[in-house]
């Protein structure tokens, strides 16, 4: 595995500093990660659709809140399903991304994944960066690159995700969680 492959499956989290108001304070899962450039997702963003607004036959599988989460600021008009699945065999309908996270075909019959599923995300649109790009990025000071944990997927509260990953850190990264949103107000 090379230097590059290896952040598939961890989170990047937003720096203060980050000035992009697409990744404000946002928590990204990286899908894919390679020479090639970097995919992911945003998991702390949901949006006032419901996922039975858009795929009627995976509302009843999907997490609470129940809506679709903005995976990020390309391609808003597709779609892509994010489970966690329990164990070392997943069904027809899924495939491994990292440990028990993996993406879920949204064009299968949701009868095929129902019993196995742990939980589910539907995001519109993702995350993408260019060959090099999120290295640039990581260079500036823009991300923190931290392990991800199967619950992060289906974080019940996801507008408090941002600082919970934090605060678990066991480094100087937990003290983070305690910026201020508007630090001029200090």
């Amino acid at each position: 595995m090379t230097e590059v492959s290896s952040l598939t499956g961890r989170l990047l989290v937003a720096t203060p500093a980050l000035a992009d108001p697409n990744f404000d304070r946002a928590v990204v899962l990286l899908l894919d990660h390679d020479e090639q450039g970097s995919l992911g997702v945003v998991l702390n963003r949901p949006t006032p659709v419901g996922v039975g607004d858009i795929l009627l036959p995976w509302a009843a599988l999907a997490g609470d809140p129940g809506v679709v989460f903005q995976g990020g600021p390309v391609a808003l008009d597709s779609a892509l399903g994010i489970a966690v699945i329990p164990g070392e065999e997943g069904p027809v309908g899924w495939r491994r991304v990292y440990g028990a996270i993996g993406l879920v075909d949204l064009e299968a019959p949701p009868e095929l994944l129902s019993g196995a599923l742990g939980s589910l995300r539907i995001f519109a649109g993702y995350s993408g960066w260019g060959p090099g790009q999120l290295e640039d990025e990581l260079g500036d000071g823009a991300w923190y690159v931290v392990e991800s944990e199967p619950g992060d997927i289906s974080f019940p509260a996801p507008e408090q995700l941002w600082r919970a990953v934090l605060r678990r850190q066991r480094s100087e990264l937990a003290m983070v969680a305690t910026y201020p949103d508007d630090p001029s107000l200090n």
